[in-house]
């Protein structure tokens, strides 16, 4: 298991709220602002979301790297904050954005539309097990 790094100056208030995983993070949907599309899934700890809150731009914690990162600053495809909230559990974060290029690291738009298991009610033969 990978953890985020502890310290933060993200709101105390903000911080009580959230339901992280085991290793500190909280699943941070970007979706662009004007079009509704969900482009991508990230994870932020508490400095992350901070960060997101206070620049602007979306920060988020690197897993496999372990570092953070702003979207954006090493392939151009900037992602600007229009706002953002937590979900019912306050166990998600949802960004709206407006996004600038591709939002995936393939260079699509969206990482949600390479493989799509089921579209207009009709799953694809590989999801479906009882043919």
């Amino acid at each position: 298991m990978t953890s985020a790094p502890q310290s933060s100056r993200l709101d105390p208030e903000i911080a009580a709220r959230l339901k992280r995983s085991a290793d500190g993070l909280v699943p941070a949907i970007a979706q662009q602002y004007d079009t509704g599309e969900v482009l991508m899934l990230g994870w932020m700890d508490d400095e992350a979301l901070h960060r997101t809150l206070t620049t602007g731009r979306c920060t988020y914690w690197s897993r496999s790297r372990r570092e953070y990162w702003v979207k954006g600053d090493t392939s151009g495809h900037f992602q600007h904050v229009k706002s953002v909230a937590l979900d019912c559990d306050a166990d998600t974060v949802l960004v709206k954005v407006d996004q600038i290029g591709a939002a995936c690291h393939t260079g699509a738009r969206t990482c949600f539309d390479a493989d799509v298991l089921l579209k207009d009610g009709v799953g694809n033969s590989a999801a479906t097990s009882d043919q």
